[in-house]
């Protein structure tokens, strides 16, 4: 195992979590939690649910994504020009696009939350998530260099 292999099971780990945590709140506890708790008991677990989903994306994944993303770029040897080629370059530019966006849409679902903006907030969440598959089906789409 080389250090870049390392650098891109770190790229990919945080992904699996960032991801497998939207789809296991989405598809797990939101559901359980609606039909298990009075409204204010869910609310109060949703909200720290929330609270440490974000801690987590700035703490660990953002950074771990960002850091670990570009060095994978620079070793492959990525310019801001081969981004406009056919291929990888289009692929990975169109990635770097939708996490931006998604980044976007899961900061505002949770400024819409933190103000009881509610139906906002779910749309934030449901564009975040599905964003979030679009990228990994994007990384998927990547050919091997």
């Amino acid at each position: 195992m080389t250090g870049w292999s390392v650098i891109r099971f770190l790229h990919v780990t945080s992904a699996a979590l960032w991801v497998g945590g939207q789809l296991t709140v989405s598809l797990v506890v939101l559901p359980l939690a609606r039909r298990m708790l009075d409204g204010e008991q869910r609310g109060r677990v949703l909200r720290e649910i929330g609270r440490r989903f974000g801690l987590f994306t700035g703490a660990v994944f953002l950074p771990v994504q960002i850091g670990t993303g570009v060095l994978l770029a620079w070793h492959k040897g990525v310019t801001w020009e081969s981004l406009a080629y056919p291929g990888y370059g289009r692929i990975l530019a169109a990635k770097f696009l939708l996490f931006t966006a998604v980044m976007a849409a899961a900061g505002l679902h949770g400024w819409a939350n933190g103000r009881g903006q509610a139906e906002f907030a779910r749309a934030m969440a449901v564009t975040s998530l599905v964003g979030s598959v679009g990228i990994v089906l994007l990384a998927a789409a990547l050919p091997p260099t």
